[in-house]
C-alpha cells in the first residue's frame, strides 16, 4: 500500500453467511485485518474500534465486523458453544469474502473468537492480538464482578440505563469520567433492541460441558498452537482476570505480552496511540509476503 496516497472512506455493507446477515465496514488496503469487538451490552464493532480503526487502515485492510447477536448483524448465538459458534461464522465470512488467510484483533468477547478462530482454522489466521480474551479461567473460582454484571444485565429487572452506566463506567474502563454521555446512551439504545432483548447475546453457560467449551486452558491444541500471538491486557482490568495473560504467554509456543497500568478492559479505547503503534508493529513483523 503506497501510504502516501490519501484513505478511500469506509463501506458498509451486510454480507450473508449461513443465513445470518452480518454487518460489515471496511476501510483501507493490504492485507486483511479483521476486528472483532467485546461481548458487553449494546457492543458493537464500530463503538468498540472507534479509536483505532483510522490508524491500522493506514497499512492494513481493516474489517470491523458486528459479530452475530451484536449491533446490526442477526441476532441469537448458540449457547452450547457460543465461541465455536461465532469462530464459524467468522470463518464464514472470511469464505464469502474470498479471503484466505487474515490477522485477527479481538476484544474481550471477540478475543475468544479469534482465538478459537486459531484452534479451529490455524492456517487461516496469520496473526493474533488479544485484548483481554474471554475463556481464560486462571483461578476456576467465581466470575469477576464485571463478568457477573455483564452476564446478569439481561437478568432481574432487565436492561436500564443505571445497570448499563455502572458496569462502563465502573468496570469496563479505569477511568469511568473519560466515558461520555452520549456513549453510554448510544451502548444503551443498542442493548434495548428488541431483537437483543428475546436472544440476549452473552450469558452464562448452558451446563458444564458448554463452560468447558469456553475454558482455553483445558483445550489441548492450546499449547500447539503456531500462530504468533500479542496480548494486551490492562492490570486493573475487572472483567477478565489479568492473570489470564500470563497463563496465555506460558501456554502458547509464539506468544508476547504486555501489561497496561492504570487500565481496565477496553486497552483498545483507553491506551489507543500505545495500542494503535503495538498492534501496527506486531502485525506488519508477521504479514506473510506476497
Amino acid at each position: 500500500m503506497n501510504l502516501n496516497e490519501p484513505i478511500a472512506p469506509s463501506r458498509s455493507r451486510t454480507v450473508t453467511v449461513g443465513g445470518r446477515q452480518i454487518f460489515l465496514t471496511e476501510k483501507g488496503a493490504g492485507h486483511p485485518l479483521l476486528m472483532l469487538h467485546g461481548g458487553g451490552p449494546g457492543a458493537s464493532g464500530i463503538s468498540n474500534y472507534s479509536r483505532n480503526m483510522d490508524a491500522l487502515a493506514e497499512h492494513f485492510r481493516v474489517l470491523v465486523v458486528d459479530m452475530p447477536g451484536y449491533g446490526k448483524s442477526t441476532k441469537g448465538v448458540d449457547r452450547s458453544d457460543p465461541f465455536g459458534d461465532l469462530a464459524g461464522a467468522m470463518l464464514g465470512l472470511l469464505d464469502v469474502l474470498g479471503i484466505r488467510s487474515t490477522h485477527v484483533v479481538g476484544n474481550s468477547l471477540g478475543g475468544a473468537c479469534a482465538l478459537r478462530m486459531a484452534l479451529d482454522a490455524p492456517s487461516r489466521v496469520s496473526a493474533l492480538v488479544l485484548m483481554g480474551p474471554g475463556g481464560v479461567n486462571t483461578t476456576r473460582g467465581l466470575p469477576t464482578p464485571g463478568l457477573k454484571l455483564l452476564l446478569n444485565y439481561y437478568k432481574d429487572n432487565g436492561p436500564s440505563r443505571e445497570k448499563i452506566t455502572r458496569f462502563i463506567r465502573d468496570y469496563l474502563v479505569y477511568d469511568g469520567s473519560r466515558v461520555s454521555d452520549a456513549m453510554i446512551e448510544e451502548r444503551y439504545q443498542s442493548s434495548i433492541d428488541p431483537e437483543v432483548i428475546k436472544a440476549p447475546p452473552l450469558r452464562g453457560p448452558k451446563n458444564l460441558r458448554a463452560a468447558l467449551r469456553m475454558d482455553f486452558t483445558r483445550d489441548p491444541r492450546l499449547p500447539a498452537c503456531q500462530v504468533p500471538t500479542l496480548v494486551l491486557w490492562g492490570v486493573d482490568d475487572l472483567v477478565n482476570r489479568p492473570s489470564g495473560g500470563r497463563t496465555l504467554l506460558e501456554r502458547m509456543p509464539n506468544c508476547d505480552l504486555h501489561l497496561f497500568s492504570k487500565t481496565g478492559h477496553w486497552v483498545q479505547w483507553e491506551r489507543a496511540d500505545e495500542f494503535n503503534a503495538f498492534t501496527t508493529a506486531f502485525l506488519a513483523a508477521n504479514t506473510p509476503r506476497p
